[in-house]
Order: structure tokens, then C-alpha cells, then sequence
């Protein structure tokens, strides 16, 4: 079994779960377990640590609108309705998935948190455009797009962020494919082992990031995490 590949360039590979007419007790089962690996890899701490920067100092009397791009079953935005809940932070979370079905998935896991709603839009529609927030979250999101699809939803994000956007997306590596393949042969669904290899190759080395910012002219900070991510705050 060969773990390593060339990581020099990102891949156009897609993913099973780019299927957005998916559903079904493997879409579930998908979600389910994508969120325990997630949550295993420390990857849920990138988000909230940086949501947790972006709020500090930030007028507890109002209330903050936060948008989670790629939502999938709603578990970061019920974490981050804890976290707003023990820090009073009053937060309005909106999860927008172009999967219909995971959006009521999210919907149904979400019955206890009536600051949390959803909503199946594509993110270059136009109804997507008349949405106003403070912050935006990226997890495990951009690395589906191309370059260009990337730099267009960054300044759409931009332009209508009142505070920032907080992206939380893998290391493009040849050490971290090599790991995830390891760690494949424990896992019991053959879509999430083929699409986190696939995942990783789409995936962002620092330089990518660091043009995109310069590209467009943003005010950001980029930082490693572990388990092989980037955490990439902008401010705006």
C-alpha cells in the first residue's frame, strides 16, 4: 500500500459528497461519523478558537449573526450555540447547506437550540448575496472549490461580514495523506476514507492562502493546527 503522493499541486478531483442530491441513511451515517472524526482530530477547536477571537472585546449587548458555509448535520454551530450560551453571547447561528436533506438533518438534531436555524441555498445564488451577518465560517469548506470559485466567494463574504470570516480547512501533505490512509483502515465507511484522501489533495498549502490574501488584500492571519489544518482568520 503506497501512503505517500505528490501534494505539489490541488487537485480537481471531486468528492462523493459534492452529490448534493445525496441522502438517506448513508448521507447520515456520513455526517455522523465525518462530526466524531472531526470532533477526535481537535478539528471543531479551530472553528470555535476562532470565533472566540473574533468576539473578544465585542459588545455583549447586541446580538451577533453567524453563518456556517457547508453546515452538513449542524454540530458546529451547536457547539457554538453552547459556547454563546455559557460566554452571554446572544448569537443568531444560520446554516446554509446546498444538500436539502442534510439540512433537515440539522434541523432535526437542533430541536433544543431555537438560536440555530437553516437553510438549503447555494452560496452563489442571489438569495444567498441578500444575506447580512457579522461573521462567516468556513470548516472544511473552500477546499471543494476552484481558485477562482474561492477568491469570488471570499469577496462576496468580505463585503458583507461586519467583523470577519473564520476558515478551517486541511494541510495539503504528503505525511497528512499518509496518515488519513492509516487511519482509513479503521474507519467503516469507504466514502469518507475515499473523500478525505480526495479532500487533502484539494486542500491548501500555506503559500496558497497567503495569495489569495495578498490577491485580495485582506487582513488576516494564517495559523497551523493540528491535526494538519489551517487556521485562517480575516478581519474586516
Amino acid at each position: 500500500m503506497s501512503l505517500f503522493i505528490d501534494t505539489t499541486y490541488r487537485s480537481n478531483a471531486t468528492e462523493i459528497m459534492d452529490d448534493f442530491s445525496m441522502k438517506g441513511e448513508l448521507l447520515r451515517d456520513t455526517l455522523d461519523k465525518l462530526g466524531k472524526i472531526n470532533k477526535w482530530l481537535g478539528g471543531n477547536h479551530v472553528t470555535i478558537d476562532g470565533v472566540k477571537q473574533l468576539l473578544n472585546n465585542q459588545d455583549k449587548a447586541k446580538t451577533y449573526t453567524i453563518l456556517d458555509l457547508g453546515c452538513g448535520h449542524g454540530d458546529m454551530l451547536r457547539l457554538l450555540a453552547d459556547y454563546g450560551r455559557s460566554h452571554d453571547f446572544k448569537l443568531n447561528l444560520i446554516g446554509i447547506d446546498a444538500n436539502e436533506d442534510a439540512v433537515a438533518y440539522a434541523q432535526e438534531l437542533s430541536s433544543d437550540y431555537s438560536e440555530l436555524s437553516f437553510q438549503h441555498l447555494d452560496i452563489f445564488s442571489e438569495e444567498f448575496k441578500s444575506l447580512d451577518f457579522d461573521i462567516a465560517l468556513s470548516t472544511l469548506f473552500l477546499h471543494h472549490f476552484k481558485s477562482d470559485d474561492i477568491k469570488r466567494l471570499l469577496k462576496e463574504l468580505i463585503s458583507k461580514a461586519s467583523i470577519g470570516i473564520v476558515v478551517n480547512d486541511l494541510h495539503r501533505s504528503k505525511l497528512a495523506y499518509g496518515l488519513f490512509k492509516l487511519l482509513g483502515l479503521v474507519i467503516s465507511n469507504d466514502m469518507i476514507v475515499q473523500d478525505g484522501l480526495t479532500s487533502i489533495l484539494r486542500a491548501f498549502k500555506r503559500k496558497d492562502l497567503e495569495s489569495y490574501s495578498n490577491q485580495l488584500q485582506l487582513k488576516s492571519q494564517i495559523r497551523w493546527k493540528w491535526a494538519f489544518r489551517f487556521q485562517w482568520l480575516i478581519r474586516t
